[in-house]
């Protein structure tokens, strides 16, 4: 009996540290983008090298490469997050896959479809953008002209 409570116990202050570590490892990931891409600019507004800037780019890469591999790490830990309701378009229309630069109409992007991107750790919104569910997929979406800015496909289950 007191094992078990102790078990219980034990696991209820452990998760939420280790849930706590990932956040802070994607906020980590996502610095290192943000100080790699400053050091590519710093190069070019310099006139470094090619080698120079070449290195940095692929810097940024790898930064990049990491993010994912952790993302994709906290998503894999989190399925239930990441299975929400079934999608339901708008009257009259069906879902069908797009690229970045479609234009999707206003119904499309409206409040009911917009998503939280702190919730799944997507790159914030800046002005006019917003990050609308599209069937499984998550689309990034200019509201003032509906043109599709980003797209990740199966990002649902």
């Amino acid at each position: 009996m007191y094992k078990a409570m102790i078990a219980g116990l034990l696991a209820a202050t452990l998760v939420p540290t280790i849930a706590q570590a990932q956040n802070a490892e994607l906020r980590h990931d996502r610095r290192d983008i943000r100080d790699e891409r400053r050091d590519v600019a710093r190069d070019y507004r310099r006139g470094a090298s090619p080698e120079r800037i070449r290195d940095d780019r692929h810097d940024v890469r790898d930064a990049r490469r990491d993010y994912r591999e952790d993302w994709r790490d906290y998503r894999g830990r989190h399925p239930d997050l990441y299975r929400g309701p079934a999608w339901v378009g708008p009257r009259g229309y069906r879902w069908r896959p797009v690229t970045v630069g479609y234009r999707f109409e206003p119904v499309f992007y409206d409040r009911r479809y917009w998503i939280d991107p702190y919730r799944y750790h997507l790159r914030p919104v800046r002005g006019y953008e917003r990050w609308v569910r599209y069937g499984r997929d998550v689309l990034l979406i200019d509201t003032r002209n509906g043109r599709v800015i980003e797209v990740n496909n199966g990002f649902f289950f």
